[in-house]
């Protein structure tokens, strides 16, 4: 076989495992990407996010002290919210956080410490981890955090949303989303306009509900188009 017919084969090969997925990312990115919104900074809008934290039991979150989660089967979590510290779990690895002092991290292999570079990775690894997959728990209670702003925002069915835009510090620095609400001014959804996404706007349910032992409400499942983000063993206690 020539060279010139191998490169022809590999092309054709390469084009028709691709092609489906540009037609479907273009369909997807037609079908759902948005601009980000304007809205209404100030009181209202501060009035919004405050009906929201009371329909989720704010009070009965910010009691809670020891969070415990799976996040998609993959990572495990013991997050000691109010001394600041969350131990992260997957495969053969262990990380201590300490939120409140990055130079108090320690990171194990088989429940061995190590040091230096191999910690630093794992270390990097375990923080990317905490801030990605709290963040899917923990969201709705962020809107007042420091860096964050907050602006009303009228839907095209005449209800109001809440967008919330993290400026700075917090899980998502730089990153936006519009918190859909019931009539309860519970989270039933938000859309996301986030740097990690190609795709602007995209939607992901906030419906399916756990209340802990410390009465905290916390998401068990997020879904995304046709994606789900499965969170087990949620455990919340004061």
């Amino acid at each position: 076989m020539t060279l010139k017919r191998i490169i022809k084969i590999t092309v054709g090969i390469v084009i028709f495992m691709t092609l489906p997925s540009l037609l479907l990312f273009g369909f997807i990115y037609f079908k759902y990407n948005e601009d980000l919104p304007t809205g209404v900074k100030g009181a209202h809008a501060d009035q919004l996010a405050t009906k929201m934290l009371n329909a989720l039991d704010y009070q009965a979150y910010e009691n809670t002290n020891l969070i415990e989660w799976t996040y998609k089967k993959r990572r495990h979590y013991k997050w000691k919210k109010k001394d600041f510290k969350c131990t992260v779990y997957w495969g053969d690895y262990k990380v201590e956080l300490n939120l409140k002092n990055k130079n108090l991290h320690t990171a194990y292999i088989h429940n061995f410490k190590v040091d230096g570079d191999q910690a630093a990775k794992l270390i990097t690894k375990a923080i990317n981890y905490f801030n990605n997959d709290a963040f899917w728990l923990v969201a709705p209670y962020k809107v007042f955090d420091d860096g964050t702003e907050r602006q009303i925002v009228t839907l095209e069915n005449g209800e109001q949303g809440l967008l919330v835009t993290h400026t700075s510090g917090g899980f998502t620095p730089g990153d936006s989303y519009l918190w859909l609400l019931d009539n309860d001014y519970k989270p039933r959804a938000f859309k996301m306009w986030t740097s990690a996404l190609p795709i602007q706007g995209l939607e992901a349910s906030w419906t399916d509900w756990t209340i802990t032992e410390s009465k905290a409400q916390l998401p068990t499942f997020h879904k995304i188009l046709i994606l789900g983000i499965e969170i087990h063993d949620v455990t919340g206690i004061n």
